[in-house]
């Protein structure tokens, strides 16, 4: 495999620790593979320095494993793989660190896992998702549900649609506002103060 070939030919030069373990990686693989672990390497190695170390504290481990693993391989485990079609947790907590790690790779396999997560009780949280983290792929399956009448009136009966209004832009709060009163399904108007988000 890759990722033992490459340990076995040269040392380990970065230990990041998260979620209470150490895991150890190659610079030069990290900083060609991902801009942001490239930015914090810069700063993580000063001047004779041998090795780095990362403190990454919102990230488990169990996540962090696997982005680090698909730096080096662009590929996921089959257990992942299959983590990510049975939970949309683990989908979602791995697409927040692949954006923030900017592995777009990854990040896409994570929107796409999620599109097949999304449903009424979900919708509202993964479109507010897909807002924070520039998802477009991930906000089109979303909008493709909630386009439906009777899945917009019925999304708007749950609680989670304060997070939608609250989450997700004016013009898109605007556009479902005016799809429900076209319909006869709301006012208009009781989305009015919603508006300014």
């Amino acid at each position: 495999e890759l990722t033992e070939a490459i340990w076995k030919k040269q040392r380990a030069d970065v230990r990041i620790e998260v979620g209470g373990e150490t895991l150890a990686a190659h610079r030069w693989m990290l900083e060609a593979r991902s801009p942001a672990f490239k930015e914090d390497l810069s700063l993580a190695f000063t001047a004779g320095k041998k090795t780095a170390e990362l403190r990454i504290d919102d990230m488990d481990a169990e996540v962090a494993r696997a982005l680090i693993r698909f730096i080096y391989t662009d590929a996921l485990t089959a257990d992942m793989k299959q983590q990510l079609d049975a939970a949309a947790a683990m989908a979602e907590r791995l697409l927040v660190a692949a954006h923030r790690y900017k592995v777009e790779k990854l990040k896409l396999i994570c929107e796409e896992a999620l599109c097949r997560h999304v449903g009424m009780s979900s919708v509202a949280a993964t479109l507010a998702l897909a807002e924070r983290h520039r998802c477009a792929v991930l906000k089109k399956a979303c909008m493709q549900f909630i386009s439906s009448p009777a899945n917009l009136v019925a999304v708007v009966a749950t609680d989670g649609f304060e997070q939608l209004k609250i989450g997700c832009p004016p013009d898109l709060v605007d556009l479902m506002a005016k799809h429900l009163a076209k319909v006869g399904a709301v006012d208009q108007s009781t989305f009015v103060p919603f508006t300014t988000f």
